[in-house]
C-alpha cells in the first residue's frame, strides 16, 4: 500500500512539474511572438499600432494586428529570426500567412532563430497587397525514436517501475534546472573562421582580443552571415537594417561595410564582396 501511495505521489508530482513547465514554455513563446509582431511593425515604419493578444488555436499561435498593410514576406522572416534569437527560443516554426476574412493561405515557410540559407530563400516572394493578414506559428515537434516494447508480464511490470523512476528523476532534474535558470553561455556564439561572433552582446572575439561592435554593425554582420554566399541587394540591406529609422544616406552602407572589413581582417578567409551595381555577398572560403 505504501509503495502504491509513493508511485501515485510520484506521478502527481511529475504531472504537476510537466504542467508548470508547459505553461512556462507557452508564456515564453507568446512573449517571443509579440516581439516578432513589434519588430515587424517597426519594419513597416509603424511604432504606434497595437499587436493584438496572442491566441493559441489548435496548437497554432495566432499573431494579429490592429491595422491592414502591404508587405514583403522577407520582412516577416527577418523579424522572426531576430526576435527568436534575442529571446533565446530554439524552436523551429512553420509560419503561415492567411487573409483575415477568407482564411486563405497566401504564403508559408519554416524557420528558427538559426535559419539555414534554404530557409531564407524560401521566404522570398512578391510583395503582398494591402489587406488584413494574420500570422500563424506552429512549433515543429522533434521526432522521437521508436520504442521496442516487450510484452512479457514480468518485464512489463519491472519496466513500468523503471519508467516511473526515470520519469521522476527527469522531472526533478528539469524542475531544479528551471528554478536555477542557468544562462546558456554559448547560445549566442557563432563561429566564423578565426572569430567568434556574440550577436547578443555584439562582440567579435579572437584568441588575441575582443572587438565591440555597434548595434548596426552587429545587425549588418548577422544579416550577411545569415545569407552566406547569397548576394543581398543594397536596398534590401538598407531596408532591413536601417528601414525603421529613415535617417540613412547613400554612403552609410558602404561606410559600415568598410568598418566590418577592418574588424574581420585578421582572417583573410572571411570576405565581404562588393557585387557591382547590385549589393554585397558574405563568403567564408
Amino acid at each position: 500500500m505504501a509503495s502504491r501511495k509513493c508511485i501515485i505521489a510520484f506521478i502527481v508530482f511529475v504531472s504537476t512539474c510537466s504542467w508548470v513547465n508547459s505553461q512556462t514554455v507557452d508564456q515564453h513563446l507568446k512573449i517571443a511572438l509579440r516581439s516578432i509582431g513589434h519588430e515587424f511593425l517597426l519594419q513597416l515604419e509603424d511604432s504606434t499600432s497595437r499587436v493584438l493578444p496572442i491566441e493559441k488555436i489548435d496548437g497554432r499561435y495566432r499573431l494579429q494586428f490592429q491595422r491592414t498593410f502591404a508587405f514583403e514576406p522577407d520582412m516577416l522572416s527577418f523579424s522572426t529570426v531576430k526576435a527568436l534569437s534575442e529571446s533565446n527560443i530554439s524552436h523551429r516554426f512553420i509560419v503561415e500567412i492567411e487573409q483575415c476574412k477568407t482564411g486563405a493561405l497566401v504564403h508559408s515557410f519554416e524557420t528558427s532563430s538559426k535559419p539555414k540559407l534554404t530557409d531564407l530563400m524560401a521566404c522570398k516572394q512578391r510583395p503582398l497587397p494591402e489587406d488584413c493578414y494574420q500570422f500563424f506559428f506552429t512549433p515543429v515537434a522533434k521526432k522521437e525514436p521508436p520504442v521496442n516494447i516487450d510484452h512479457s508480464p514480468g518485464l512489463r511490470k519491472s519496466r513500468a517501475y523503471l519508467f516511473l523512476s526515470l520519469l521522476l528523476g527527469a522531472g526533478l532534474v528539469f524542475y531544479f534546472r528551471s528554478r536555477l535558470r542557468r544562462p546558456r553561455s554559448n547560445e549566442n556564439l557563432i563561429s566564423m573562421g578565426l572569430y567568434q561572433f556574440d550577436k547578443k552582446n555584439m562582440l567579435l572575439t579572437t584568441r588575441e582580443h575582443t572587438t565591440q561592435l555597434s548595434n548596426k554593425e552587429a545587425e549588418l554582420l548577422f544579416l550577411l552571415l545569415s545569407n552566406e554566399n547569397n548576394t543581398l541587394e543594397r536596398g534590401q540591406i538598407l531596408e532591413i537594417v536601417w528601414g525603421d529609422q529613415g535617417d540613412y544616406v547613400g554612403r552609410t552602407l558602404d561606410v559600415f561595410i568598410s568598418k566590418l572589413r577592418k574588424k574581420l581582417q585578421a582572417d583573410p578567409n572571411l570576405k565581404i564582396i562588393n557585387v557591382r551595381g547590385v549589393g554585397y555577398r558574405f563568403v567564408m572560403s
